[in-house]
């Protein structure tokens, strides 16, 4: 078989809710193998075998790079603070990546990914899976063709439900050292939207405020954060996790030279508003439906197209959608907010 038609073999670091979506996406993938599933819990070993059929068990991503069948891809998908090293390790060890987000919680961290992948040459995938949403990918259409003119005010809202289903006691979630923070692990796929549709920002302020999570994490739970943006226009965004019981909101509104826009709903997953000079709204392919994890939700469930771009990059069919800069530009954006606790 050529290189490029040979199936992509992926080894998945961390199995939780999120690590196992990841390896049934590979292993429903026609073109893509998995190998290797790698987590520090072996109370998980047995489900896991079963689940997927066979598929071996490692208890530390040292053993698995020491023991384990050769793969083309790691794919991080574990507490925040071990994004960067772990997939440094991989890289080193002459894999892709493909890092869950964010790709690490300091900038340095993530500058030393993007060097180490330039070193090995080696791709760097960072899932931003906001990108994959039919509005999403319209928005930053009708952005890049100019149709929407100079922007004046860029507004983003992330109104989501995290109570103690989800930082339960005992996990890693919520801590400061292993979370790093509810811009990080709720809504870093927003500011990597903002980022990647509008371009970096400047002249941050914040306000920070922990209302109803004091018991439950080691930071804020809402935060109000306004800024300029460097190629003009002003834009704020507001968050908060105190929402009771299910998610309200997740939003972006625009107002511009030449129209105004809103994409809405729970999960950014339709356009609510679009009234643009010359402009009819085309019919938009539906959004996917959101991860859903019981008794609470998260974001639009696009990691299938993620490793269906992972797989194509790999085989040289396609370009990375997301890669290790941009994913590096976020973590900067949040550790210059978060500066200003």
């Amino acid at each position: 078989m050529s290189e490029s038609t040979s199936p992509v073999r992926f080894a998945i670091c961390g199995v939780g809710h999120i690590g196992r979506r990841h390896a049934s996406f590979v292993q429903s993938h026609s073109d893509a193998r998995l190998v290797a599933l790698i987590d520090t819990d072996s109370g998980r070993e047995a489900a896991l075998v079963a689940e997927f059929a066979g598929v071996p068990f490692f208890a530390s991503l040292e053993e698995y790079l020491a023991h384990g069948p050769q793969a083309d891809v790691l794919t991080v998908a574990t507490p925040n603070n071990l994004h960067a090293p772990q997939a440094i390790l991989g890289l080193r060890h002459g894999l892709h990546v493909v890092i869950e987000k964010p790709i690490a919680l300091r900038k340095a961290d993530a500058e030393a990914i993007v060097h180490t992948a330039l070193q090995t040459g080696r791709l760097v995938f960072g899932v931003m899976q906001n990108r994959y949403s039919p509005p999403a990918a319209w928005l930053k259409q009708v952005y890049d063709e100019g149709r929407l003119g100079q922007i004046y005010l860029v507004q983003i809202n992330c109104f989501w439900n995290r109570d103690a289903r989800y930082y339960q006691a005992g996990g890693w979630k919520g801590r400061q050292a292993q979370d790093g923070g509810t811009l990080f692990t709720q809504f870093s796929h927003f500011v990597d939207l903002l980022y990647w549709v509008f371009g970096d920002i400047t002249n941050i302020s914040a306000r920070f405020r922990d209302f109803n999570h004091e018991t439950l994490t080691d930071f804020e739970d809402s935060g109000l954060v306004t800024f300029d943006l460097l190629r003009g226009g002003s834009g704020t965004l507001q968050y908060s996790t105190a929402v009771w019981d299910r998610n309200l909101e997740s939003s972006l509104t625009v107002v511009a030279e030449h129209g105004s826009l809103r994409i809405g709903g729970q999960y950014m997953d339709k356009v609510e508003y679009c009234h643009l000079r010359n402009y009819a709204m085309p019919e938009l392919a539906p959004t996917n439906p959101a991860n859903d994890y019981g008794p609470y939700q998260g974001s639009a469930a696009n990691h299938v197209q993620m490793i269906e771009n992972v797989v194509d990059t790999v085989q040289k069919r396609s370009f990375a959608t997301t890669n290790a800069l941009e994913g590096m530009k976020v973590v900067e954006i949040i550790e210059r907010v978060y500066s200003l606790k």
